[in-house]
């Protein structure tokens, strides 16, 4: 009987020696073991993408996609589809005021001025993306508030500040506005997102100043309210509707293509710089008219003889007109006989 106690007491502390022991977070935290890297793992190095910053990521709930399957979950959100919409009606609008034949009103000419500023075009593209890489919609605020920011004071109060403007030093650099925004729109894509943060409102208010002297400057300027307003709507569309549909779509493959489009931004801020700088040449000859061919002269145009130097120095009167007949200079006339190729017998009667 004793035996068989002790037998089955053997048995048991076997048992207990094979079950695992469970882990608790205080044994977990007490090794100092690191957490495992990954999407949604705050202890990671890589920056959280939250379902703030990504809804594709929070519709297949922490799940990494791939690239198919983040496309197809990024074109089935709210985001893109209302964004995407609003692409499509402004390049509806676009294409309709230039294909349709028709006067052009001034809310027309605000938006097609801004889309033929082919620089300022370019650098907020490129805030666009940023705008697309933003982690918190409050970034994207912050960009947008910081364009219109810039643009609404000049435009209400053009006037006096850019007389202050012209006051100052920098009034003989403002030919370097534009190339600046460019420059900072390419520079703050190649920044990480902790300085992007800040970097990206700063390029849009420049972008924004720029544009608003562009404005003021022009022809129509600021004294038409429809022009205005249409030059900045239109700038709000380049500036946010790209890159609101980017945003689902946000991840680490968009790294690469926006420091690529950076660089692009950075080598063009640099080539329109150059070229400000250029002096044209004093002793380039005139363009030739394009109306006229490759000699100078038009088959239609009356051509006259040289003046008789004999009229220039006074020596013989000239005639007031020409409809009278020639005086005789006692010549003998030639006799053209019948032939109508030698000119003759035109005077003659049938």
């Amino acid at each position: 009987m004793v035996t068989r106690l002790a037998a089955q007491g053997q048995v048991t502390d076997m048992k207990k020696q094979k079950q695992p022991h469970r882990k608790t977070g205080r044994n977990t935290a007490g090794k100092g073991r690191p957490a495992k890297s990954g999407p949604g793992n705050p202890a990671s190095g890589s920056p959280v993408l939250s379902a703030e910053a990504s809804p594709v990521l929070a519709a297949m709930n922490g799940k990494v996609p791939g690239p198919g399957e983040l496309f197809r979950a990024g074109v089935r959100t709210r985001a893109f589809k209302v964004a995407f919409l609003f692409f499509l009606l402004g390049v509806a609008t676009v294409a309709a005021s230039l294909v349709i034949p028709h006067e052009f009103a001034f809310f027309e000419l605000g938006y097609l001025f801004t889309l033929s500023i082919y620089d300022l075009v370019l650098a907020m593209l490129g805030l666009s993306v940023a705008i697309g890489m933003a982690g918190r919609r409050s970034e994207v605020l912050s960009i947008a508030l910081a364009f219109v920011g810039a643009v609404a004071p000049m435009l209400l109060f053009f006037d006096p500040i850019f007389h202050t403007i012209l006051q100052s030093p920098l009034g003989h650099e403002l030919f370097l506005i534009a190339p600046v925004a460019v420059m900072l729109s390419g520079l703050t894509l190649w920044l990480p997102a902790g300085m992007r943060r800040f970097a990206a409102p700063l390029a849009a208010a420049v972008v924004g100043f720029s544009l608003s002297l562009f404005i003021g400057l022009d022809d129509f300027g600021i004294g038409i309210k429809e022009f205005a307003s249409s030059a900045v709507l239109g700038a709000l569309w380049i500036l946010m509707v790209p890159g609101l549909m980017l945003r689902p779509f946000l991840g680490a493959w968009l790294t690469i293509p926006a420091r690529i489009i950076g660089s692009w931004l950075m080598v063009i801020a640099v080539i329109v710089t150059v070229s400000l700088y250029v002096p044209f040449s004093p002793d380039a000859p005139p363009l030739p008219d394009p109306s006229l061919p490759e000699d100078g002269i038009t088959l239609d145009a009356p051509t006259l003889l040289p003046l008789d130097p004999a009229f220039e120095e006074g020596l013989m009167d000239v005639p007031d007109g020409f409809d009278g007949a020639p005086p005789d200079s006692g010549e003998p006339v030639l006799d053209m006989g019948d032939n109508p190729l030698l000119g003759g017998g035109r005077n003659r009667a049938p």
